[in-house]
């Protein structure tokens, strides 16, 4: 993806967290938009982590209620199980104006996978979804280095793509992918 601009910049420096154990989906959903909205990144980043705090909660309320960003009814979901994958897609459909999906990360093929990823991540950020038994936690890989925010600790980290590969990501709080979304 092309770097992020300068407000952007800013905002990501701020080690922007997500408020709760909840929200990461919908933390991920906000750090997107602050990367491909320049005048959004310099409002909130002029409000700071309270502001960020703010449109999180206010995000996940939009994903997991009963009506999604496009107005379009959706099935709600309990905040407290975090954001789910189509929530993200949906929400990134109706935000971007082109349609996302979301894709399984399979055991078997998890280095197709993060191919995949990889050049999705050329154009824009993706979100993936990791967990162990379940997915539990959303990360947004930024580039095709795998550079990849994580909204537990508003910090950045490169994952090892041998890791992803053998389900075994060390530098994430979960090990194993589990699903991806990207514009279709």
């Amino acid at each position: 993806m092309t770097s992020p601009g300068p407000a952007a910049s800013r905002a990501l420096r701020l080690r922007l967290r997500q408020p709760d154990q909840r929200s990461c989906g919908a933390a991920v959903l906000v750090v997107t938009e602050v990367l491909t909205n320049e005048a959004y990144a310099a409002w909130l980043a002029n409000g700071g982590a309270d502001r960020f705090e703010d449109e999180v909660l206010a995000m996940h309320r939009r994903a997991t209620g009963p009506i999604d960003a496009a107005g379009r009814i959706q099935a709600p979901w309990t905040r407290l199980l975090g954001t789910p994958p189509w929530a993200v897609s949906r929400q990134l459909t109706a935000r971007r104006g082109r349609p996302h999906q979301m894709h399984p990360v399979l055991p078997w093929s998890r280095t197709q996978a993060l191919d995949e990823i990889r050049t999705a991540a050329v154009l824009d950020a993706v979100p993936l979804f990791v967990g162990s038994v379940l997915p539990r936690h959303v990360v947004l890989v930024l580039d095709a280095d795998l550079t990849t925010y994580d909204p537990a600790s508003g910090r950045t980290r490169t994952v090892d793509a041998e890791e992803f590969a053998a389900g075994r990501i060390r530098d994430l709080a979960w090990p194993v992918p589990w699903f991806w979304v990207s514009p279709r």
